[in-house]
């Protein structure tokens, strides 16, 4: 890697306008899409769902939805969905989370027009099945019912096959307001799981079993509703390579794995390359870090230079130069952070520091531009700010 980012410091210098820059790796993230569309192959009843809060930058999305063919889409954050509605005109959209009752219905007083789109609204309980059907009455809607089923992660939804009984026949009894669309189940803890406590193979089976239970619950005692157009969604990038050697769901979402923040590290996405990177301006370079107050520590001998970058405080891993860390005692910051490397690191200001992020859905929001990086050319793409 000391290559790619030597060659990635010169191109950025030569670009000018030194600011912290968010930067996906193009040739990595097609290696990526590729990774997908062959694991694709080999389960073609699933259908691939890109996760929209992990990629959120439009650019990004439609090329990853030209390159995997689907408009299917999760979305988690409200703000983006008529983003979404508008610029892909077969968008097929999951909700991957409950929406507050008062956000869906501000949603559908203020774009009239979008009330036949394909949306899928997720539940979690009776309650929030009820608001929603008293929304529906009040604005003459038909919603989409997906519900969110418990299959091990434990982070809410339904967690017995008497509440989903319950929930289908409060649908079946308001067929004039709400449609059954599918259940959700989402398993990231498959993998995270330490495997002394389950190991993965089994805890993926183990969700799936539960997930299939759910399944016959609906076929045998609600056949009226059990057709080939529902979706059983499942997945997250975590467990992505167990659902593309066996599922019972039909809908896979994934995000994250297509940039591999190091939240993502794992053997099971171990096909796939990191394609995210910070880049800050060096802004000083020092001899060595001088500590407040400490004027003894000062006077000891010193293995590193201090540099201060522009910006800081990330969720994001240092990275390169080789060597490079925060000071345990200077204390982090998100304006000028200070940070160590070998005193005979060959650097200068104006030079850039990298970082590998840690989460995409948590970085790309904090930058206003994504800059595609191919053939030592940057190409600006404008991200989700809000």
């Amino acid at each position: 890697m000391d290559h790619f980012f030597q060659q990635l410091n010169r191109d950025l210098k030569q670009q000018g306008y030194a600011l912290p820059r968010l930067i996906v790796d193009d040739q990595a993230l097609e290696h990526n899409l590729q990774t997908v569309v062959t694991q694709l192959k080999t389960a073609p009843h699933l259908q691939p769902r890109i996760v929209v809060k992990s990629l959120a930058c439009m650019q990004l999305l439609k090329r990853i939805s030209q390159r995997i063919v689907t408009q299917r889409f999760m979305v988690f954050h409200l703000p983006q969905l008529l983003p979404i509605l508008e610029n892909f005109s077969e968008a097929d959209i999951l909700l991957g989370k409950p929406m507050p009752v008062s956000s869906v219905q501000h949603f559908y007083e203020f774009n009239h027009h979008w009330q036949d789109a394909n949306i899928q609204w997720l539940v979690d309980s009776q309650q929030r099945l009820l608001q929603y059907l008293e929304v529906a009455k009040l604005l003459s809607l038909k919603l989409k019912i997906n519900i969110e089923i418990d299959v091990g992660l434990h982070r809410g939804g339904i967690n017995s096959l008497q509440s989903l009984s319950q929930l289908l026949k409060t649908i079946c009894s308001h067929l004039e307001y709400l449609q059954f669309s599918g259940l959700m189940g989402y398993d990231a803890h498959v993998t995270k799981l330490p495997s002394i406590i389950k190991k993965a193979d089994l805890a993926y089976q183990e969700s799936q079993a539960i997930y299939q239970q759910y399944i016959e619950v609906i076929q045998q005692h609600f056949p009226d509703l059990y057709t080939n157009e529902l979706c059983f969604n499942g997945g997250g990038s975590p467990s992505f390579s167990f659902h593309v050697k066996h599922s019972v769901c039909n809908d896979l979402s994934f995000g994250s794995m297509l940039l591999k923040p190091s939240d993502f590290d794992s053997e099971s996405l171990s096909a796939f390359k990191t394609a995210l990177w910070i880049a800050a301006p060096v802004l000083k370079v020092l001899p060595y870090t001088q500590l407040p107050g400490l004027p003894i520590l000062n006077q000891l001998p010193h293995r590193s230079k201090a540099l201060f970058i522009y910006g800081g405080y990330w969720m994001a891993d240092y990275v390169y130069p080789q060597g490079v860390r925060p000071h345990l005692l200077y204390g982090r910051s998100s304006n000028q952070e200070l940070v160590n490397v070998p005193k005979h690191t060959q650097i200068n200001v104006d030079d850039y520091v990298f970082l590998r992020p840690t989460q995409s859905e948590a970085i790309i929001p904090q930058f206003s531009t994504l800059y595609c990086y191919k053939n030592s050319e940057f190409e600006a793409w404008e991200t989700f700010r809000e």
